[in-house]
């Protein structure tokens, strides 16, 4: 319980950092910013197992700020794929 409480915690503040840091408008709310940031935990967590350890598995990323910083990453790419999908489907 506390484990999800912990990624909870973690994917809004990557969310929310991630959003700042990337140009342009993102629209979404609060549960938006959430899912964003839990997403780019595992791909950032994911991405980080891969480099250190040559497997890729799927995990998220810690509780500290080594971890925000890799799920901050994270949310980047997966607002960058979120925005080229979306304006795809737009055209």
């Amino acid at each position: 319980m506390l484990n999800l409480i912990a990624w909870i915690i973690l994917g809004i503040l990557a969310g929310a950092i991630a959003k700042a840091i990337y140009p342009g408008h993102q629209g979404g709310g609060i549960i938006a910013t959430m899912l964003l940031g839990i997403i780019g935990s595992l791909i950032g967590g994911s991405l980080f197992n891969l480099l250190s350890t040559g497997n890729l598995v799927l995990t998220g990323a810690g509780f500290s700020i080594g971890g925000l910083i890799v799920a901050i990453i994270g949310a980047i790419i997966a607002i960058f794929i979120w925005s080229l999908i979306t304006r795809r489907s737009a055209v």
